[in-house]
């Protein structure tokens, strides 16, 4: 991230980061797509680096304050060596983990969050159901309460970590009449009684982090699990996702990061005609637009987490820098595969890989669709006439 202003504390982050991301992850990431498993070599190194617990209170078990800026260079580096173990971490970190440290009471964060941000167990969020992800107010999952005890039906879907997860956090109606203000969040243990969870396998992309369905049939949930205030669960799942929209947004531009150089690499070493083809216009061109969009979304991602870390208004710098990074890394992988031809094609040069994983960050936190409606909203709201 040589293109942006880092305070000392940042630039010790960033370069710590690349130097272990560069050693330990980004030469294990072809094997790693190749097998598909979680890889927690990947997690316990970043557990030691006090990632799995950036920004939590030292108190519970984490490494302290840290702005949004602080895990948006975080994402950046980790996405830009392994784009799976990048969303295996920030499922854990800026989704289940950050929900039960913004509403957690002090017993459920001695309980729970201790493990979590130290990196000995891993969180995950159970939102996004089978009839619908986008429209999370009619979510179907029901929690009735019977002396003291919620019991969950129902069935989450695209659910990342969450056969490795120790704790998922749920979201699920109490009363369906009442709509998004029925919805209540709870934290599940993975041994829970009639909770089953199964692995999806078949993904293009991201195949190194677990994605699973998680079914619950009369599965019992102490009162003492509710999270946050009952009826308030649908209010935390957006106050978390619009946070983390900027970390996914990170996340783009590190995987974007990584098909440029991927690109600008071996442009100077493939040749053609007697001279690499770097030194032909239409690839200094193409190669000069991937810096480009690499560029302008690093900026607009770092300005909303700015502004949040700044106590700030941010929603729609949010969604614009998930919006522009998402879409930009998607194209610039595939710039990346022009830029190395028929080799691009294959496995063994990378890009194909990055490529894969790039698509689903149109997707999932709300998809660029979602985004744009969000950002229209939002000027509709400022420019009234």
């Amino acid at each position: 991230m040589p293109d942006l202003i880092l305070n000392e504390e940042e630039q010790m982050l960033q370069t710590t980061l690349r130097d272990f991301v560069d050693r330990e992850i980004a030469p294990k990431a072809k094997e790693s797509d190749e097998k598909g498993e979680f890889q927690w070599d990947n997690w316990r190194g970043l557990a030691d680096l006090g990632l799995t617990g950036l920004g939590i209170d030292a108190k519970y078990g984490g490494s302290g304050p840290a702005g949004y800026r602080q895990v948006s260079i975080a994402a950046e580096e980790v996405a830009r060596g392994d784009a799976s173990t990048s969303v295996s971490w920030l499922a854990h970190l800026a989704l289940g983990t950050a929900c039960i440290a913004r509403f957690g009471n002090d017993e459920q964060k001695e309980r729970l969050l201790i493990p979590l941000a130290k990196g000995d167990a891993v969180a995950a969020f159970g939102l996004t159901e089978p009839s619908g992800g986008s429209d999370a107010a009619a979510l179907q999952t029901t929690a009735i309460e019977k002396d003291g005890t919620y019991f969950l039906n129902g069935s989450k879907m695209f659910i990342t970590n969450a056969s490795v997860a120790s704790t998922i956090v749920v979201f699920a109606t109490e009363d369906r009449s009442k709509g998004y203000k029925g919805i209540s969040a709870f934290m599940v243990q993975k041994d829970s009684p009639g909770l089953t969870i199964n692995p999806m396998h078949g993904k293009l992309g991201m195949r190194s982090s677990t994605t699973d369905e998680v079914v619950f049939q009369d599965t019992p949930v102490s009162s003492d699990n509710l999270l946050g205030e009952r009826g308030r669960g649908f209010n935390h799942a957006m106050e978390i996702l619009t946070q983390s929209r900027i970390i996914i947004a990170a996340q783009s531009v590190g995987i974007g990061q990584s098909a440029l150089e991927a690109a600008v690499k071996f442009a100077q070493m493939r040749e053609t005609f007697g001279s690499p083809i770097s030194q032909h216009q239409a690839i200094q061109f193409m190669l000069a637009d991937m810096a480009v969009g690499v560029h302008s979304s690093r900026v607009a991602t770092m300005n909303a987490a700015s502004l949040m870390d700044a106590g700030e208004p941010f929603l729609q710098e949010a969604s614009i820098a998930k919006l522009m990074a998402s879409e930009m890394c998607i194209d610039v992988a595939n710039k990346a595969i022009q830029v190395h031809g028929g080799a691009g094609y294959f496995q063994e040069a990378g890009v194909e890989r990055i490529f894969r994983d790039a698509r689903v960050t149109t997707i999932y936190e709300g998809t660029s669709e979602v985004q744009r409606l969000l950002i229209a909203r939002q000027l509709m709201a400022q420019y009234q006439v």
